[in-house]
């Protein structure tokens, strides 16, 4: 069965902006993520980051047939658009800790650029990302409608 990976691919085909690092999110992706993260509480929320513009994670991937427990969310990485504008994840972690577990820290070097982890109680500061190793990096919350 083939199966794609993903490993270390940005946003867009070889070519366009796939070498431009993620460094902005959408304020509307953010909070979108958060609203998810609190109602589905007392479970984890899981979903991915797309980039349609160079740099700026742009849309949060709903994908069909991801479950979710108190202590997990499995993404269904099959799902995805075939088109590599997904650049991430985001999930949440009920506890409210804000750092990776060592599940966390797999799937990050496995898949995507840019991760976020989201924490209780869901509030514009709960929230932080992560790159490909699980190392913090910052992004730069745009307002919707700004940027390039």
């Amino acid at each position: 069965m083939f199966r794609p990976r993903r490993r270390g691919r940005s946003a867009g085909p070889a070519g366009s902006h796939s070498r431009v690092p993620i460094s902005q999110i959408r304020r509307g992706v953010l909070h979108s993520a958060l609203a998810c993260g609190g109602s589905a509480l007392p479970n984890e929320f899981g979903g991915f980051l797309r980039s349609e513009e160079p740099g700026i994670i742009t849309d949060l991937l709903l994908i069909p047939g991801t479950s979710s427990g108190r202590r997990h969310a499995n993404l269904q990485l099959w799902m995805l658009p075939s088109d590599f504008s997904a650049v991430g994840t985001v999930h949440s972690h009920p506890s409210g800790a804000l750092f990776p577990s060592s599940a966390d820290l797999q799937l990050f070097r496995n898949w995507g650029l840019r991760h976020i982890i989201l924490g209780r109680p869901f509030g514009p500061r709960d929230w932080r990302a992560y790159n490909g190793v699980g190392e913090a990096v910052n992004l730069t919350v745009l307002e919707d409608g700004t940027g390039p």
